[in-house]
Order: C-alpha cells, then structure tokens, then sequence
C-alpha cells in the first residue's frame, strides 16, 4: 500500500499559476484542482490569496494548494517567487497570468504608466519563467502559458502602454516557443477578447455578450492535455459578438 501511495504521488502533477487570487488564475487553479493537479499560487494581494487557498484546499482535499504573496513586478520577488515554487515542486505547467490595466492614450496617459504595465505585465512573466526554466529543461518537460490580451494583436484607442505591454509580452512568448522546441517544453500564448472580471464590476452579462472567466480556464486546460507532439501555438478568444 505504502509502495502504490508513493506511485500515486509521483504521478500528481503541479501547476503554477500567477495572478491566482481572483478572476482568470481563479478560475484556472480551479479546473486544474478539480483535475488532480497540485497547485502552487501566488498574487500580490495577501489576504484574497490565502482565502483563495482556503478554499480551493477545502473543495479539493486530495491535492496540495501552496500559496505565499509575491508582488512579481518587483524582479527580486519575482526571482523569490521562483525559488520558493522549486522548494515545492518542478512544475509541470506554468500559466504566467498576473496583469494590470490601465487605460490610456500614449499621448496624455500619466508618467509612468508605461513602466508600470511592463514591469507588471511583462518583466513579471520573464523573471518567473527564467527563474524557472533550469529545471524545467532538466525534466525535459513542460508547458507555459502566457495570458497576453486581444490589445497585443491589434492596436485600438485608449490601449496606449497597456498595449504595448501585451504586444511585448507576445514578443517574449513567440521567442521563448523557438528557444525550448528542443527541451520539450511548448508555450503558449492566449489572446483573450473581453472577460468578465472583477474589472467589469458590475456589467450586466445575463445574455451572455463577453466571455466569462471559465472559457478561458477551459481552453488553457483543454491545450495542456495534447499529446507530446501537438502544440497549439497561439489561442484567440473573443466574444461571439466581438468586443466591446
């Protein structure tokens, strides 16, 4: 019995999932857990992290719900963050999911806005992923993915540095693709349309005009269970109405 436990042990996979507090990283630990996988989560915001750790360890008992606020903006949290996933687990996937909004226009959108969202949406992501990818090469396995934003395909009005951010995010994802083929780790990039999220407040989406947060949870989980040779490059999700 001791012998089998162990096995079923080692089988468990864990995925690390960024942005994990609310929203679509919610939504993503979610169907993970309810799929068996351990979960390692982090947010900046520490008491809505630990109630969501909370809750996602008390609805799915037979997993492992680890959890510690990290604000990955910053670079040396983002590295710690990291480090601290490792004490964990290798993971087996990494969904690279925090983010801010701001809008504005590049024009007149306040100084610092730029530095902001990048270091938020795109520095965020790169120090994770570089932080932990040693040991994913040398598991010789894995998948990350990397929630960018319609706004980084397509230029539109009051995008302004948020834009720019997702379009570089999309740079980092397509280069990293190229990078790991070798090391049998894919990368995926998501394009999400319009989501209801706490950011909607409180939109009124009873006949279901923009997507909501499980769509997106379920494509991501969905993509993750292909086989070794399949790898679905880039997912665009929007509204079946369009955008807002």
């Amino acid at each position: 019995m001791a012998c089998l436990l162990k096995q079923i042990k080692n089988m468990t996979k864990t995925i690390v999932i960024t942005g994990a507090s609310r929203g679509i990283g919610l939504a993503v630990a979610e169907i993970f857990a309810a799929n068996g996988y351990n979960l390692i989560i982090t947010s900046r915001n520490e008491m809505n992290l630990y109630k969501a750790m909370e809750e996602l360890q008390l609805k799915y008992n037979h997993i492992t719900v680890s959890a510690k606020a990290f604000d990955l903006s910053n670079k040396s949290e983002a590295i710690a963050f990291s480090t601290w996933s490792l004490s964990k687990s290798i993971p087996d996937i990494l969904v690279n999911n925090s983010g801010i909004y701001k809008p504005g226009n590049i024009s007149d959108e306040p100084d610092g806005a730029l530095e902001e969202q990048i270091a938020t949406n795109l520095y965020a992501a790169y120090h994770v992923t570089r932080g932990l990818l040693p040991a994913m090469i040398k598991n010789k396995s894995g998948h990350i993915f990397n929630i960018s934003s319609i706004a980084g395909q397509k230029a539109y009005p009051g995008g302004g540095a948020y834009s720019v951010s997702k379009f570089a995010l999309h740079g980092f994802s397509t280069n990293l693709r190229e990078e790991l083929k070798p090391h049998n780790i894919k990368v995926t990039t998501l394009f999400p349309g319009a989501v209801l999220t706490d950011s909607w407040g409180d939109f009124d989406n009873s006949n279901n005009r923009i997507m909501v947060k499980e769509d997106i949870a379920k494509m991501i989980f969905v993509t993750s269970q292909l086989s070794a040779g399949a790898c679905v490059e880039q997912i665009v999700m929007r509204p079946h109405l369009g955008d807002l």
